[in-house]
């Protein structure tokens, strides 16, 4: 690699435009003052800083749930005696600790108390499929797995040999509750994250408390976060939910988590209203699912800021945030990952103008220097595309148990010091003023509703199934600019695999968002130069129905026809059976969200998101809504009823109770 100059990349980005500065300027809470989180407390542990805040702000709520709230004295009480429990169990190894838990209070308690004891943790999240969470736990050589008692049956299924159980239900809340007062180093080992990993197994991504710390800064100095902010936690099983969850946590503010995936979106904006959510962080994907759901009608008088995160945010997507909401919030893109954290970040306003058809990754943050490289290694000019390469001391260690891909992908300053650098994978282009310009990947790495997911991982999973002779994993964009993955596949037999049998296979060994959402079935796969896979000349699939276990019956009920004609828009699909599952068609947990929108609206009845996982036909969704029509009829004719009664005489209305009471007696 030639020797890599950073004055430049440095000069780049020294000043904000005079419009970021602007925008940037008016970028704080209304009621609350702010107080600059300093570089000198980077260089402590994340304990250190939590009990500093608990002494600030003992009684403010630290977070809140639909059933749960703790401030942050009875937080850390809580975290305090997890603490001294871990620790009576693992001693002082250094092993990290599994945590299976739904997001929530119980979660965010372990995390803390985990980093109490000084351990790390590593995240099990119950939504992934068994074996994903069992190779995660083996990987990271857990051996203490803290849950709770709705997840103690799935943690005693996936526990390694050797590896000890602890439930946070059965912590003896009369233990000491102070704090352990441990010294713990910037450098300790915080958590490991689990993201998809090119070799076919999830990798380990390791933070330390400086990192994390570091990271916290820079969100709490660039959206001027105060102790009366109140931030919404979407997200989960993630760096950025983790991170998430310390931002209001190390600044006084509240936490307020919500499941998506159980609630779905349509109650969100009555939520983001009620728990007057100041800033709400989404992956891109999410928010315009979300904003699908609104009318226009709906007023955030405290939202002050929105995020998108985790996937490239459109022009489109800057044009629904100023149709939606008003022009004293705030809308935010940028740039991070796992390995970085937070890298670039660009506000905006009503009265952004976005020029392309993608919104710019943004500008420099604090001790995070970009530049872009060419294949030589050579630093390219404005306007030229190149690999996104950081530069800082505030990286991740690298990952867990793999000094092989560390080494690939993290290098040591040129210049010496302890800065290093990190190769992203990501293209970008740089333009002037400093602003830099997302322009795609190197490798086959892609962002699905927010993850990051290796393809590879997916192809090598396809060819352990026993039908498969080939397969090629492609990432495409429909019109929405999602990314959807497609599986083209050749089958070892004349007849090959349906979708349904693919699909099952799948969600045993991936999280969902990594099942592909359609499937092609080839006789061979078209060849290059060299003999290679052309994935260019893999034609984008059409919108015919795919191959299902189920056989095609055509809706007959009117509701049927209309719940056909709903699914087939929503998924791009030209017919839809009343027997067709829901999933194996291509749906997930977002266009579930728009599909239960669209149902509300059509028939005017209150359904849960919840209805199209327990009754993913429209066989099954139909004779759910016919029972919900029939029991509105109902009421409807008991409210006509009671409503005429009321306009009787009381002679007339005991002449009408008797004759029904006749007629009830004769039946």
């Amino acid at each position: 690699m030639n020797k890599i100059s950073v004055s430049e990349s440095i000069r780049r980005s020294m000043k904000l435009p005079p419009e970021q500065q602007t925008i940037r300027a008016k970028c704080f809470h209304p009621t609350g003052s702010f107080v600059e989180f300093s570089k000198e407390e980077v260089e402590q542990s994340i304990p250190d800083r939590f009990e500093k805040i608990v002494q600030l702000y003992p009684n403010r709520i630290a977070i809140k749930t639909s059933n749960q709230t703790l401030t942050y004295a009875e937080l850390n009480a809580t975290a305090n005696r997890l603490a001294r429990a871990i620790l009576t169990q693992q001693g002082s190894k250094a092993d990290p600790v599994g945590l299976l838990f739904e997001k929530g209070v119980a979660l965010m308690a372990a995390m803390l108390a985990v980093l109490k004891a000084g351990i790390s943790f590593v995240l099990l999240d119950p939504s992934l499929p068994r074996a994903r969470i069992t190779a995660i736990s083996e990987d990271s050589q857990a051996q203490l797995i803290v849950t709770d008692r709705q997840n103690t049956p799935l943690a005693r299924n996936i526990k390694g040999s050797g590896c000890r159980l602890m439930e946070f239900d059965l912590i003896d809340c009369r233990g000491c509750a102070d704090n352990l007062q441990l010294v713990i180093s910037p450098t300790t080992l915080a958590f490991i994250v689990y993201t998809s990993g090119s070799t076919g197994e999830p990798k380990g991504v390791a933070w330390q408390h400086r990192t994390l710390l570091h990271h916290v800064m820079l969100y709490t100095n660039a959206y001027r976060l105060n102790h009366e902010d109140r931030i919404s936690l979407l997200t989960s099983g993630t760096a950025a939910a983790v991170a998430i969850s310390f931002h209001p946590l190390l600044n006084g503010a509240t936490l307020l988590p919500f499941d998506v995936q159980k609630e779905g979106l349509i109650p969100l904006a009555n939520w983001l209203a009620r728990e007057r959510i100041s800033f709400c962080l989404m992956s891109s994907p999410l928010f315009r699912t979300f904003v699908a759901t609104l009318t226009g009608q709906e007023r955030f008088p405290d939202l002050r800021l929105i995020q998108l995160i985790s996937e490239t945010a459109f022009r489109t997507d800057v044009d629904l945030y100023k149709k939606y909401f008003s022009r004293d919030c705030l809308l935010s893109c940028g740039l991070s990952s796992s390995e970085t954290g937070l890298i670039r970040s660009c506000l905006m306003n009503h009265d952004t103008e976005i020029s392309g058809n993608e919104a710019p990754l943004g500008y420099a943050v604090e001790d995070k220097d970009v530049m872009l490289l060419d294949e030589a290694g050579n630093e390219v000019g404005f306007n030229e595309v190149g690999e996104i390469v950081v530069r800082s001391r505030y990286l991740s260690p690298g990952y867990w148990r793999r000094p092989d891909l560390t080494e690939a992908k993290f290098k040591p300053d040129p210049h010496g010091g302890d800065m290093r650098l990190y190769f992203t994978g990501d293209l970008g282009l740089m333009l002037p003023d400093g602003c830099l310009v997302y322009k795609g990947r190197k490798d086959f790495r892609v962002k699905v509703r927010g993850y990051g997911v290796e393809i590879a991982e997916i192809e090598m999973a396809l060819l352990n199934h026993a039908a498969i002779g080939e397969a090629i994993v492609v990432a495409r964009q429909n019109e929405l600019g999602e990314t959807r993955l497609v599986t083209y596949f050749t089958s070892i037999d004349q007849r090959g695999p349906n979708v349904s049998d693919l699909r099952r296979f799948l969600k045993e060994k991936l999280p969902d968002y990594m099942v592909p959402s359609d499937f092609v079935m080839l006789d061979r796969m078209p060849l290059g130069p060299g003999d290679k896979v052309d994935r260019k000349a893999l034609a984008a699939p059409d919108n015919s129905r795919p191959q299902l276990a189920s056989t095609y019956i055509s809706p007959q009920t009117p509701v049927e026809v209309q719940l056909a004609k709903i699914w087939g828009e929503l998924l791009d699909i030209d017919r839809v059976g009343i027997n067709d599952n829901f999933f194996d068609l291509g749906g997930h947990s977002l266009t579930a969200s728009r599909v239960i929108s669209r149902v509300i609206q059509t028939f005017q009845l209150e359904l849960p998101v919840k209805l199209l996982f327990d009754s993913p036909t429209v066989a099954e969704m139909a004779s759910v809504i016919a029972a919900n029509q029939a029991k509105l009829a109902t009421k409807d004719e008991l409210e006509r009823m009671l409503s005429e009664v009321e306009t009787m005489s009381d002679e007339e209305a005991r002449r009408r109770v008797n004759k029904s009471n006749s007629t009830i007696s004769k039946k």
